[in-house]
């Protein structure tokens, strides 16, 4: 890991776990606010999770 000028330890996005999106599919990296329960976060975004019961027509 690298630091920056002020001497701390930057994260790496790549060194995140990451999950798919239950809804679109799209991959998502952990985020400091769902530390506490990553292992239920299943949507990237509070719009996938309002959309999780229906079905999308192409």
């Amino acid at each position: 890991m690298g630091t920056n000028p002020a001497g701390f330890l930057m994260q790496q996005k790549a060194l995140l776990p990451a999950k798919l999106c239950a809804v679109c599919g799209r991959p998502f990296v952990w985020r400091k606010k769902w530390a506490r329960d990553w292992e239920a976060v299943k949507y990237c975004s509070e719009r996938c999770r309002r959309q999780r019961g229906t079905t999308k027509i192409a």
